[in-house]
């Protein structure tokens, strides 16, 4: 359609959209080039790591799906003798039923002794867990610990606000297929461009 023609509601969602589609190119380039060659296999951990493991959904004193994935892959690698300290970063608060003491517990009962891990209840987005691992935590490198739509921004935030990162990919067998493109899609259309603009933001996440 000729812009000429165009009425201004019409030109005003062209820009926008335009717009939108740049944030999005930019901030998916921006997680790209973070996140290139740190992803690795659990093989190639050096021994003696710690590993931050990023919450997620709780339920009944019980971690959900994503959040018990994570958890056993951090098991693994502590079993392996990659990982020697495990941090536990999510929302403690009660009222969503304490994801940090839930995670606790669950490597507790996979054997991980107490004194291994680490918990943060006030990591409460991601962004917040990179930053204090470095500030209360006093960790100058970590491995990340999360699904891999999840794990490219991860790596980009720590690497912007916190110790340097590296990750490893959790898989997640029993999550749901469709979860799965929700989470690819959220991370592509929302995730990303909010880190991206919170990063060029002045100021540190508390």
């Amino acid at each position: 359609m000729d812009n000429a023609r165009m009425g201004p509601v019409a030109r005003l969602i062209l820009v926008v959209a335009i717009l939108a589609e740049a944030v999005v190119a930019a901030s998916a380039t921006w997680v790209y080039v973070a996140a290139r060659g740190r992803v690795v296999d659990a093989d190639a951990v050096p021994p003696g790591s710690t590993a931050l493991v990023l919450g997620a959904k709780v339920s009944d004193g019980e971690p959900g799906d994503y959040v018990r994935a994570r958890l056993d892959t951090a098991v693994a690698l502590y079993r392996s003798g990659r990982v020697s300290q495990i941090l536990n970063s999510g929302n403690g608060a009660a009222r969503l039923g304490s994801e940090t003491a839930v995670m606790r517990a669950y490597l507790e009962a996979a054997g991980i002794p107490s004194s291994a891990i680490r918990d943060d209840p006030a990591g409460y987005d991601t962004a917040r867990s990179c930053v204090r691992a470095r500030t209360e935590f006093g960790l100058s490198r970590v491995v990340v610990v999360t699904q891999d739509f999840h794990l490219d921004r991860a790596i980009a935030l720590c690497r912007a606000y916190g110790p340097d990162p590296t990750g490893v990919a959790a898989a997640c067998p029993d999550c749901a297929g469709w979860t799965i493109v929700r989470n690819h899609v959220r991370e592509t259309l929302l995730a990303r461009p909010r880190a991206l603009l919170s990063v060029l933001t002045p100021g540190t996440p508390k």
